[in-house]
This record gives C-alpha cells, structure tokens and sequence, in this order.
C-alpha cells in the first residue's frame, strides 16, 4: 500500500465517528394521534385474526359501551365472554377502514378519540351452518391517557 494510499484511508477512518450511521439517533417520539390510530388499527387486526386478547387488552377496566339504543359498563370479564364466541365462529376475509379514521385529542393530551367507518366482510359459523357475512359500522373509540398509556375507555358505535 502507497503511503498515500494509507493516508487516506487513515483520514477516513478519522471521519467515520462523525458519519450518521455510526451513531445511534434517537426515535422520534410516536405522537398521540399517531398511537390512537395504531391502536384502532391494532383492534382490526385482532378482529381479522380472531384474537379477543388483543383486542380487549388496551381496554380499560370501567369501559362504557353504547350500542343498540343501550349503555352499558360491561366488565372485562363479561367483554371477553360477548366477544369471545363472536369473533371464533366469524372469520372475516376484511376488516378495514372505508375512510381516514378522525382522531382527536385534546390539548392537555388527557384524552382522545377516533371516529372510524369500517366495513367488514366474511362468514360466520351458525347452529345451521356457514353464512356469508358483509356490513359497515360507524363508531367512536374514547381514549384515556393513564399513566402515560392509552386506554380505551369507551366505544359507541352503529351499523348501517
């Protein structure tokens, strides 16, 4: 190797340390809207994979459900047995958003909500059978931030 050779190569061994790749560069933070839509997304991937646990597990314990003309404040527990039977006979083929969700929080961070229009199809396991299934439902996701985790603390929500 030429001396000149070996200087260049000792001046950029000199620069390496200041090249971005050799540094670790902090994550930048995920925003609060960006974590209320992840979790409206996260509750249609559970009911696309059948997965009560994943669903209910953002859920706080005093959850506040209106549906059917109805409020109701259903435990986790009774939760999990209403969505439990539901979504293992129900295989769903999809399970998406029709429009950008809305997401709102509120200025001091505290609190949010995503207003969602989703349409779902696929089939459902009956006492006669299998059956083909396709609707859309209009809902609201309530949010609370609780000690620094949101928590979903309430859906209202209609089918068309």
């Amino acid at each position: 190797m030429s001396m000149r050779q070996v200087a260049l190569l000792l001046a950029t061994l000199a620069l390496l340390p200041s090249c971005g790749s050799f540094h670790a560069t902090p994550a930048k933070p995920t925003g609060d809207r960006e974590q209320l839509l992840a979790l409206h997304e996260k509750a249609l991937r559970a009911h696309r994979e059948q997965n009560v646990a994943a669903l209910l597990e953002d859920d706080a314990d005093d959850f506040v459900l209106g549906n059917r003309g109805e409020i109701q404040r259903p435990s986790l527990a009774e939760r999990e047995q209403m969505l439990g039977p539901y979504l293992r006979r129900t295989h769903f083929s999809s399970y998406v958003d029709t429009t950008d969700p809305i997401v709102t929080v509120a200025k001091d961070g505290s609190i949010g909500w995503v207003i969602a229009r989703v349409a779902a199809r696929g089939t459902q396991e009956t006492s006669t059978g299998i059956s083909n299934i396709e609707f859309t439902w209009v809902w609201i996701e309530l949010y609370e931030k609780r000690n620094g985790r949101w928590l979903r603390t309430g859906n209202v929500s209609n089918v068309k």
